[in-house]
Parts: structure tokens; sequence; C-alpha cells
């Protein structure tokens, strides 16, 4: 049986090719890919690739200055905050939420729009493994190019499960029975009756949004369009710790707010989303109110 893509590149070795994440004393990282007969420069001194091709992971190499640096390979959060960018890459803590709430499982068949640098297609495919499909819409060419070299770096090449379409994904989407819907775009709304065609009952819509607005917007235009149950939504933030003997303190700097997510299940064909039980607060649709639905109030 044959190993899943990019698995051989995780383990052994180094070897030419690989991406080689290293660590100076003061923790800062410095990503590159080994190449025979070439040098790693910093302003510490260098050091040959050589002396890495063929070294376990793990290793520890000097400089010409004789600064050590831990070598290691990058795993994929390292990775996708290295890489190239063309767009804003979705962060590990939210394409993690993404993965877990959205209930990404091998084989599933999954629709992304919005690929910006690669970052998320990245964590998906690695999730679906082999034998899933995703299908990524991207409206930018220039993003799609720079997302496809980024994937194929850290796999090692063209991943199997994935296909990349330029255009927009309300004009384009022709997939049937997808398990689950990504959308990280401006207006998440204006692709909700394709999604409703594509997605199996049962299925899961995931958006990903940046601002207080797009939130409510595509919320309300969830309840409107009546064909998903009621829908979830949340951010999350990450503060790292500061542990050293009895010196144990959160970090004065911490990965705050990235954008929102929500999450809402597709309902069998003609069943209509049982009524909400918990009545919005005094004033939340008052006079002021633009939004989906605002006609009928």
């Amino acid at each position: 049986m044959s190993e899943p893509t990019g698995a051989a590149r995780r383990r052994g070795p180094f070897q030419v090719g690989d991406q080689v994440q290293l660590t100076d004393p003061k923790g800062r990282h410095y990503t590159f890919t080994l190449e025979a007969g070439k040098q790693f420069h910093t302003h510490k001194g260098a050091f040959p690739h050589d002396e890495l091709i063929g070294a376990p992971e793990g290793s520890v190499v000097r400089t010409t200055g004789n600064v050590a640096y831990l070598a290691l390979r990058p795993l994929l959060p390292d990775y996708v905050l290295s890489m190239p960018r063309g767009a804003a890459v979705v962060y590990p803590k939210d394409a993690g939420q993404i993965l877990a709430m959205a209930d990404i499982f091998p084989g599933a068949r999954v629709v992304e729009a919005g690929v910006g640098s690669g970052s998320l297609s990245s964590f998906l495919l690695r999730a679906i493994g082999d034998q899933g499909m995703l299908h990524s819409y991207e409206r930018r060419a220039d993003f799609a190019e720079i997302a496809t070299q980024n994937v194929e770096r850290y796999f090692g090449g063209p991943h199997p499960a994935w296909r990349l379409t330029v255009g927009d994904l309300q004009d384009n989407l022709s997939d049937t029975d997808v398990d689950r819907v990504i959308l990280d775009m401006l207006a998440p709304w204006e692709c909700l009756e394709a999604v409703r065609k594509a997605l199996v009952p049962g299925g899961i819509l995931c958006c990903y949004v940046a601002t207080t607005t797009q939130l409510a917007r595509t919320v309300e235009s969830i309840r409107e369009i009546g064909c998903f149950a009621e829908p979830s939504a949340w951010e999350t933030m990450v503060r790292t710790w500061h542990v050293e003997g009895l010196a144990v303190r959160p970090d004065h700097r911490m990965i705050g707010h990235t954008g929102f997510l929500l999450t809402a299940r597709r309902l069998a064909d003609g069943v209509e989303p049982p009524m909400r039980r918990r009545r919005p607060a005094k004033g939340a649709y008052g006079e002021d109110y633009t939004g989906p639905g605002s006609a009928e109030r």
C-alpha cells in the first residue's frame, strides 16, 4: 500500500528538496529548501546545505560565526505562516477550528471558495487524504498560481485530491453530493443558493468572515434561505504563556481577532427549520435594520 501524498517528506533523514526550519538561540525561525552545493547565509555566518542532507531531523548545525541552529522540518502551521503570500492566509488557530467544527474527515468531498495563498487548502487536503475531493474556487488567477505553488511545495508535487478552478463559485459550482462547503470571502451570502444545491442533507456550511457586519448579514441570510439549521458563530483567540521555574505568566502578546467562523447544517429537502425558541433582543430588528428580510419587518 502506497503512502499518502506528502507522508514520505515528513519523516526520515533530510533529503534534497525538503523544507527545513532553523531556530536560532532567540527562537527566531528561518525556512528554506535543501539544495545540494548551496549555502545558507545569515548575519551570524553561513553553513553548507550538504551538512544537513542525510542528517536526522532534530540536528544542530553551526554557522561560520559559531551560532547554533536547531534544524527541523516545519510543521504545517509553521509552513503556512512563512510561505509566499498573495492574499492573507487563514491562521492555524482558525484552520484548526474549521477542521474540527466543520468535521472534516478522511475521504470527505469538500468545496472551498477563496483560496488566497493556499493555507486552508493545505490543511483540508491533509485532512481528507488522497481518497477525498477538494474543489477550490479562486476569483483571481494570480492568487490561484501562488496557492498552487505553495500547496505543491508542501506536498512535494500535485495532490491527487485537489482541483482548482479560477472563477466565482456561484457562477461555476457544478459539484453535487458535497459533504462540506468552506467559504472564505467578502460576501458569502451571495453563494448560498449554489451551496444549497451542492450540499448533501446533514452537510456543513462553514463561513470565515472578518467583520461583525459580514457576520450579521451571513447569519441572517442563512436563516432567510430556510434550508439550514440554526447557525453557530464564534471567534477564537490564542494566548501563549511564559514558563520558566516559578515565573509562570501569560505572554504580553497574543493572537487576537483574525476572523469570525460560523457553521450551519443542511436540512433535508422540503424540511423547514424548527422555530427558534429564544426571542431576539428588543431592538435587534429596529427601524435602522437593513439586512436580509428587512422589507417584511
